[in-house]
């Protein structure tokens, strides 16, 4: 361990303590409310109706992913809770949950707004393993060195998960921005990413939102592009990089307040230390499902109680 490594003390810790017991009940994921909702309402289309809705779908995959288990485990595991709790409802079977998590409407749940309340949002990506390389491509050929994954983006606000998708691993960061900005209907007052983000349309997309503290850093060979001597507002990224060009760019980091971006490397650890950096569908649809399922796990989790932690001297 290093010298100067800093120890943190949780001074909540009973409450954060339940809040961790309170993740292995099923009463936090499966509830009265849930149950009601558990049937499909009629479609109003012709043909045959589906029986289970969208909800009980997403409740299934979230329940095998909490408890670590497989669909047909889950299907299991969900009827003998059923039975304890006394409930008749029938639970999806496995193939069921397969074929509609494919183009599933996943509910993503996050704490509501009060009215006028303004944000401040990061926003990154990591990598996300896709599971298996298939048996006969292993044997004939060993373990690829390289490995297939897809990329997570997260907009993160006040520890909770406000807006995500999944794509290739060949998608830019800065081609997926708008649409996480678009996911969040409250006013964003501020917005943090690294440099991968400074993209002309990421400025575009911030000021269409009518967003102006954007908290990224210009890269090193960047130019003013609006002067000061044009009848214009000023760009956000000009006014970052002449306050980098007055002192240096670590103080522009510290004195604008970029380092709130390490509140989404924070969540990106928390997510894979909790549910794991792999995704265990094949299909990229079933992905998205998945990685959408599990986003929204993260944010029930945090809406149980977050450890407040303090450094000990």
């Amino acid at each position: 361990m290093g010298k100067n490594k800093k120890k943190y003390k949780i001074k909540n810790w009973p409450d954060y303590n339940e809040s961790l017991k309170q993740r292995g009940t099923i009463e936090v994921w499966i509830n009265d409310d849930i149950l009601d909702k558990w049937k499909a309402l009629p479609s109003g289309r012709p043909g045959a109706q589906p029986v289970y809705s969208d909800l009980a779908i997403q409740i299934v995959l979230q329940v095998g992913k909490v408890f670590h288990q497989k669909l047909r485990q889950t299907e299991g595991l969900l009827e003998n809770v059923f039975r304890l709790m006394k409930v008749k409802l029938s639970v999806p079977d496995y193939s069921t949950v397969s074929r509609r998590s494919a183009n599933l409407n996943v509910l993503l749940t996050k704490e509501a707004k009060k009215k006028g309340e303004k944000l401040i949002v990061v926003i990154d990506s990591t990598g996300l393993k896709v599971y298996g390389e298939g048996e006969w491509k292993v044997r004939q050929h060993g373990v690829s060195k390289r490995r297939t994954w897809r990329k997570a983006h997260l907009m993160v606000a006040n520890g909770e998960i406000r807006a995500a998708e999944l794509t290739k691993n060949n998608i830019a960061d800065c081609d997926v921005f708008e649409n996480l900005l678009n996911q969040e209907k409250g006013k964003i007052d501020t917005v943090a990413g690294d440099g991968g983000y400074d993209r002309g349309k990421v400025y575009q997309a911030c000021l269409k939102r009518k967003i102006k503290n954007i908290l990224i850093p210009p890269q090193e060979n960047a130019k003013i592009k609006l002067h000061g001597n044009l009848n214009s507002e000023p760009h956000p990224r000009d006014e970052n990089l002449r306050q980098i060009r007055k002192t240096t760019r670590k103080r522009w980091k510290e004195e604008s307040g970029y380092h709130i971006r390490s509140l989404a490397e924070t969540m990106m650890f928390r997510f894979k230390a909790i549910l794991g950096d792999k995704l265990n569908a094949r299909k990229l649809e079933n992905q998205v499902t998945e990685f959408l399922t599990s986003v929204s796990i993260m944010n029930k989790i945090t809406s149980l109680g977050m450890p407040d932690s303090y450094v000990v001297i």
